[in-house]
């Protein structure tokens, strides 16, 4: 990747639905270079996709949360399927350290958190840290 793929990323992370043209002029390409450059990338996997984030106006604030979890390797098929069936649950990362499992997840309230967290605990062991707000969302991490 060179300095004009960057740019082109940072363009398509501010918006995703940016005109080739303006993106274009924008890193001084023509519109078929720059549609090469995003085939390109789409195809070597540094773009894995284009989405939707929807922000509803006047919703109920939802409780977000990161959930460390440890479970036995008896337990870890139940647990992936149990949480692959939980809508609430945004996102669940292998890691290394004292927990096998973080998941990250949007309830409704803490009762549905408080649920979700008694549906895990009889899989394993866990540690919540809730999330007050969000400092930094980098959807794309450029290098």
């Amino acid at each position: 990747m060179d300095d004009l793929d960057h740019k082109i990323l940072q363009l398509l992370a501010e918006n995703a639905r940016m005109p080739v043209k303006d993106i274009a002029q924008r890193v001084s390409l023509t519109s078929p270079a720059v549609s090469s450059r995003i085939h390109r990338l789409e195809q070597e996997g540094i773009i894995g996709g284009y989405t939707v984030v929807l922000r509803h106006p006047g919703a109920p604030a939802r409780v977000e949360a990161l959930i460390s979890v440890l479970v036995d390797a008896a337990t870890r098929a139940s647990f992936l399927a149990m949480i692959e069936q939980e809508p609430q649950v945004l996102q669940c990362f292998r890691v290394t350290g004292s927990y096998n499992f973080i998941v990250k997840v949007s309830c409704t309230d803490i009762d549905a958190l408080e649920h979700l967290l008694t549906k895990m605990q009889k899989l394993g062991s866990t540690n919540t840290q809730i999330i007050l707000n969000t400092q930094l969302d980098r959807n794309l991490a450029l290098d």
